[in-house]
C-alpha cells in the first residue's frame, strides 16, 4: 500500500518529465550525487537531516534544476531589439555598367574603403513574436513549478526511506527480545527435563525455537542494512559511510483531516497542478501566435557609423528604414502551423482536467489508505498485548507441568507475528500521513507536522 502511493507520487512527476520514467532501481529519485569522503565515525543522522541532504543531493531534482536551466535559455525574448557592430576594411574594384552607369571608363578602382557600423533591428508590432514570447513565460513558470513538485516528491522518498530504516532498526530490537525469550525458555525446558517433569521433546522444540529466532535476527539484520544503502543512496552519502537514526517515530493520530479541504488545497498548492495550467496558457499563447503570422507586423531597421577610403577620413552616415510586411502565400506553411497548434491545446487541456481527476483521486485515496492505516495500528496494538498475555499465560502452564513447551512456542510465534504486524502498520500509518501531505502540495513544509514530530 505505501509503495503504491510513493510510485503514484512519482508518476505524475515523470508524466511530465518522461525522461524520469523509469524503475526504482534507475529512476534519478533513487539516485544521487554523493558529495565528500566517508569518515570512519558514524554520523548521527535525523529525519530533518535526511530531508535537507535529499533536497541537496538527490539526483531527479538535480536533473529537474538542469533542465530549468535550458528552458531560460529558451526564454531569450524576440521583442528584444537585436544591436550587433561590424568593422572592416576592404579593397575593391567595380564595374560601373553592372550597375547600370554605362561610362566611356566603367571600370573604378582599386580603392580601399573602410567602413566601422552598429546595427539595430526592432519589431515594432509584431503579433506573432509578442505571443511566442508569452508561450515561452508560460512555459518557463511550468518548469520551476516543475523543481517544486521534483523537491516534494524527494521529500516523501527520502523519509519514507527513512521510515522504512526506522522500521527494520525496530524489528531487529523486537527479534532481539524474541531471542532473549526463546534462550530463556530453553534454560526453562533444560531444567525442568533435569528434574524428571517434562520429556526430552520439549528441549528440542526449544532448541529448534532458538535457532529460528537466530535465522529471523540475520535477516532483520541483513533487511535493516540493506534499507540503510538504499536512503545513503538517495540523500547523497559518501559510500561507506556508516550512520545512525537518531529519531523513533512515534504514533501520533492524524486529527481535523477535512476531505473537502484537502482536496481545496491540492488544487491552490500542488505545484504540478499549477504546472499543467501554465503548460496548458503556453500552448493557447502558441495557438494565438500561430493565427497571428496571418497579420501584418512592423519592423524598424537602422545602422550608424562612419565610411570612407581610410579611418582617418571616414564620414558619418546611417540608416533608418521601417518595413510593413504583409503574408500573402507560404504554401499552407501557416494553416499547417495552426492545426498543430490546435492540436497542442487540446492535449495540454486534456492532460490539465485528467491531472485534475487524478489528483482528486490522489487526495481521496489517501484520506482512505490514512484511516485504514490508522484501524490497523489501533487493532495492532490490541493484537500485541493479547499476544504477550497469552505467552505469559502458556509459560506458567509449562512452568506448573500442567502442559508442555508447544503452546508456550505457539505463544512466541503469535507473538513474533504481532509485533511485526505492529511494526509494519505504524511505519503504514505514518507514511500514509507523509503521503497526504504529499497529495495536499505541502509535502516539504508540513511534513513533519503531519507525522506529528520525531523523537
Amino acid at each position: 500500500m505505501n509503495r503504491r502511493l510513493i510510485y503514484f507520487a512519482l508518476g505524475l512527476v515523470m508524466w511530465t518529465t518522461p525522461a524520469l520514467a523509469q524503475s526504482e532501481t534507475t529512476s534519478p529519485f533513487f539516485g544521487s550525487v554523493p558529495q565528500g569522503e566517508a569518515t570512519p565515525q558514524p554520523i548521527a543522522l535525523s529525519m530533518k537531516d535526511t530531508v535537507t541532504r535529499a533536497l541537496q543531493h538527490n539526483l531527479g531534482l538535480l536533473l529537474q534544476q538542469q533542465a530549468a536551466r535550458v528552458a531560460e535559455v529558451g526564454r531569450l525574448d524576440a521583442l528584444l531589439p537585436q544591436i550587433s557592430g561590424s568593422i572592416g576594411e576592404r579593397r575593391q574594384v567595380l564595374n560601373l555598367e553592372a550597375f547600370g552607369f554605362p561610362s566611356p571608363e566603367p571600370i573604378v578602382g582599386p580603392f580601399n574603403v573602410f567602413d566601422a557600423r552598429i546595427s539595430l533591428s526592432q519589431p515594432l508590432i509584431d503579433l506573432r513574436a509578442t505571443n511566442e514570447a508569452r508561450a515561452r513565460a508560460f512555459n518557463e513558470r511550468a518548469v520551476t513549478l516543475g523543481i517544486r513538485s521534483a523537491r516534494e516528491l524527494v521529500v516523501l522518498v527520502s523519509v519514507d526511506l527513512y521510515l522504512e530504516t526506522v522500521a527494520g532498526e525496530s524489528r531487529i530490537g523486537v527479534v532481539r527480545a524474541q531471542q532473549d525469550t526463546a534462550a530463556q525458555l530453553l534454560k526453562q525446558a533444560q531444567d525442568l527435563k533435569a528434574s524428571g517433569l517434562v520429556a526430552g521433546i520439549d528441549v528440542v522444540r526449544a532448541e529448534v525455537q532458538v535457532q529460528n529466532q537466530r535465522q529471523r535476527r540475520i535477516q532483520a539484520d541483513n533487511n535493516f542494512e540493506k534499507a540503510k544503502l538504499k536512503l545513503a543512496r538517495v540523500i547523497g552519502l559518501p559510500p561507506g559511510q556508516a550512520f545512525t537514526l537518531t529519531d523513533k517515530i512515534p504514533y501520533a493520530p492524524l486529527d481535523g483531516v477535512s476531505l473537502e479541504k484537502a482536496i481545496a488545497d491540492a488544487y491552490t498548492q500542488r505545484a504540478d497542478y499549477l504546472a499543467a495550467k501554465e503548460r496548458l496558457s503556453a500552448a493557447e499563447a502558441a495557438q494565438h501566435a500561430a493565427t497571428a503570422q496571418l497579420y501584418p507586423s512592423l519592423r524598424l531597421d537602422a545602422d550608424y557609423g562612419t565610411i570612407g577610403q581610410v579611418a582617418s577620413q571616414a564620414h558619418p552616415t546611417y540608416t533608418v528604414a521601417a518595413t510593413v510586411r504583409v503574408p500573402i502565400f507560404d504554401g499552407g506553411r501557416t494553416q499547417g502551423e495552426r492545426i498543430e497548434a490546435d492540436a497542442m491545446v487540446r492535449q495540454r487541456r486534456a492532460e490539465y482536467d485528467d491531472l485534475r481527476g487524478r489528483i482528486d483521486m490522489e487526495v481521496r485515496s489517501s484520506v482512505l489508505d490514512l484511516t485504514a492505516a490508522t484501524q490497523q495500528l489501533e487493532a495492532t496494538q490490541t493484537t500485541v498485548a493479547l499476544a504477550n498475555q497469552e505467552l505469559a499465560q502458556a509459560r506458567d502452564r509449562f512452568a506448573a507441568g500442567v502442559a508442555g513447551n508447544l503452546e508456550v512456542i505457539q505463544a512466541q510465534e503469535t507473538v513474533a507475528t504481532a509485533s511485526d504486524q505492529y511494526i509494519e502498520a505504524l511505519y503504514g500509518h505514518n507514511v500514509a500521513k507523509a503521503a497526504l501531505a504529499r497529495a495536499v502540495g505541502a509535502a516539504e513544509q508540513g511534513v513533519m507536522s503531519f507525522l506529528g514530530g520525531v523523537r
